[in-house]
């Protein structure tokens, strides 16, 4: 029984894949495309609500059993119904206030929790191992850095502040990390396809058991 199942869903999942993509080539299928991926979005809200639904209950339990660091909790639930708020009452200026006043720093400051913990990390890296790779890292990220923000010191200096420091700290914010954005970028493209073209040769089956 479990074989047929397992057949049945890779059959399915394989026709979709076929049907999907016969649509970007082949002008008569578009129509089963469309209808197909309006039936995906459709799934994908339903996902959403559920994941949604999960961590506001997650979350609710942890305060209502007053756990381990259920204030963090209260926060995420205060901040969920907050905007879920906003959204559903149309105040779009109240939302974008909210982005613009809130989300926004919020971000900007785990981004720069996230690049001292990452120089950090590779401090400790070289105490406990010096080796090439360590070393990279470690310069990689103090180059970023120092292409991304303000040095008074430097911008003190003649010739350095005024011509040759912005031109290293654009080449690095422009050129090298743009650059190593867009590696990152090929490689979830390439392994986002190589896995789709798995499911749809049945090499991988997520969606039941082999």
């Amino acid at each position: 029984m479990k074989r047929i199942a397992s057949a049945f869903y890779a059959v399915i999942a394989i026709s979709v894949g076929v049907l999907v993509l016969l649509g970007y080539f082949v002008p008569p299928v578009a129509p089963f495309q469309a209808i197909l991926l309006e039936w995906a979005i459709i799934l994908a809200g339903v996902a959403l609500l559920v994941g949604t639904g999960n961590l506001f209950f997650v979350h609710f339990s942890r305060v209502r059993t007053r756990s381990k660091g259920y204030i963090y909790s209260l926060i995420t639930l205060v901040s969920m119904l907050s905007v879920l708020a906003l959204g559903v009452a149309g105040l779009k200026d109240a939302t974008k206030f909210a982005m613009n006043a809130i989300m926004i720093p919020v971000e900007i400051s785990l981004m720069a929790v996230l690049a001292v913990t990452l120089v950090y990390a590779s401090i400790r890296l070289l105490r406990n191992r010096v080796d090439a790779k360590s070393i990279v890292f470690l310069l990689t990220a103090l180059l970023v850095l120092s292409g991304t923000v303000s040095l008074p010191i430097l911008l003190g200096l003649p010739m350095i502040g005024d011509e040759i420091l912005p031109i290293v700290s654009q080449i690095i914010s422009q050129v090298l990390a743009v650059g190593g954005a867009r590696g990152l970028l090929i490689g979830i493209a390439l392994g986002s396809l190589t896995t789709g073209l798995r499911i749809l040769f049945g090499a991988d089956r997520p969606y039941g058991s082999k």
